[in-house]
């Protein structure tokens, strides 16, 4: 209960500030060009709260907080008084129109460098791309990819993290061949190539690392908790943080796998355990979860090992001035605007499945996630949406920014409007499409639950 409200709160304020980003666009550029502004809304339906400022715009938050919108003075809304026609948005130059409504994806990507920028001055820590353990028969390992190799580029862009390296691996996704360049005991980097040609996975199930063989480097686990789920079978078992396993049935357990090996083989069953808690001996009986794994069931505890420290090493530190996170936070924005715009493509060539869309479950638990890791990752969560917010926004479906802009330009190019009839035809199309793939994108985040 307290994730789901800790993810809904953060869903909340995440949403909030890039609705109220984007329709600040609107809302500059509109008042910038002499337009009227009549509203401008963070939420839908019932104001929770509303002021007018001296030039009669009434902000307003509502009570319903998925979305928000500018309401300007327009004549094929509502009469418009003779003395006001010139601050009509209909009555302003078809440029103006352009500028007015392209104005909030370009804010939502100004706020992504903004974001990443504030990122980058307080510092990322992170771990440099290392590979563990390589799969036989892996497309990695086909490739001749090996166990404590770094991965330094993906194709032609460096990777200086595993964050770096997955979103190019994702970018790769419907290519035949991987071109990936690496080192080994830090030597100068060597190029190979990967066949992805028959590389498919199920994000749902498993990541595009570990789908080709990629297995991240991670510290040995010990057999020591670090953690417990709430209300798992650990904790009514009485296991606490702390605790290290030293016997299961009576058999002495030398590593974390050993563990995990007797739990696995043992759904709803009991297991003895033998622990060391505080420097004294502890029986403890605990019974099992089942889980369906792979239609395979398999027992759980809700644990996770304590892990030994990482290797200083591998431990980098992605901190810059303000004017290298500005170049940071401005390239990784790029590279998400491209990347987001290639998922579009691939998700109508069929390259993407449908399956990967998510809705508002997902991007919930995203920022619940990220706001538990700390203001750094909430800042990169924010910037990742915001980044889709605009692309999506920019769309050439008429309910959207992008079908509005579509009109216009082709008011640009012919010199007339386009007819209402025919706009009015785009607009139940272009809704009737946006409702359909939230539809789907809703599913998905219900059947990932």
């Amino acid at each position: 209960m307290l994730s789901f409200l800790w993810s809904l709160l953060f869903f909340i304020l995440a949403l909030g500030v890039l609705v109220a980003v984007h329709e600040w666009g609107h809302f500059f550029v509109a008042r910038r060009c002499g337009v009227k502004v009549l509203r401008f809304s963070i939420g839908f339906g019932k104001p929770l709260w509303s002021r007018k400022d001296k030039t009669g715009t009434e902000f307003v938050i509502a009570a319903v907080p998925l979305g928000g919108y500018v309401k300007m003075l327009d004549e094929r809304v509502e009469p418009v008084a003779d003395a006001d026609l010139p601050r009509a948005f209909n009555r302003q130059s078809v440029g103006r129109r352009i500028a007015i409504v392209a104005a909030g994806p370009i804010v939502n990507f100004i706020f992504a460098v903004f974001a990443l920028m504030c990122m980058y001055m307080l510092g990322v820590e992170t771990v440099k791309p290392v590979v563990g353990n390589v799969p036989a028969e892996s497309i990695a390992a086909k490739g001749g990819v090996r166990s404590g190799m770094q991965i330094l580029q993906v194709g032609d862009r460096e990777t200086p993290d595993w964050e770096a390296v997955n979103l190019e691996l994702v970018s790769h996704i419907g290519s035949s061949t991987l071109k990936i360049t690496v080192s080994e005991h830090n030597q100068s980097g060597q190029s190979l190539s990967l066949d992805i040609r028959d590389w498919q996975f199920d994000p749902d199930k498993e990541s595009a690392l570990l789908s080709l063989g990629l297995e991240p480097y991670r510290p040995a686990a010990t057999t020591e908790l670090a953690f417990i789920a709430e209300d798992s079978p650990a904790e009514q078992g009485g296991l606490q943080v702390g605790d290290k396993i030293l016997q299961a049935n009576g058999t002495p357990v030398q590593n974390w796998e050993q563990i995990v090996d007797f739990i696995s083989a043992s759904p709803d069953e009991n297991l003895n355990l033998q622990v060391s808690r505080q420097g004294q001996y502890k029986d403890i009986q605990v019974q099992t979860g089942r889980r369906e794994v792979n239609g395979e069931s398999q027992g759980y505890l809700g644990i996770v090992p304590r892990s030994e420290p990482w290797p200083e090493s591998y431990r980098i530190t992605r901190q810059f001035g303000p004017v290298g996170a500005l170049v940071e936070g401005a390239d990784k924005t790029w590279r998400l605007m491209v990347l987001s715009v290639e998922m579009i493509g691939k998700l109508i060539s069929g390259d993407v499945s449908v399956k990967n869309l998510s809705g508002p479950i997902s991007i919930a638990q995203g920022a619940g996630v990220s706001a538990g890791y700390g203001l750094v990752y909430f800042l990169s969560f924010l910037a990742l949406i915001s980044v889709n917010l605009g692309i999506i926004n920019l769309l050439p479906l008429p309910v959207l920014d992008g079908g509005h802009l579509l009109y216009y330009f082709i008011e640009l190019l012919t010199g007339r409007p386009v007819p209402e009839g025919v706009q009015e035809i785009g607009f139940r199309i272009g809704g009737a499409l946006l409702l359909l793939l939230m539809t789907v994108a809703i599913f998905n985040d219900i059947a990932r639950l």
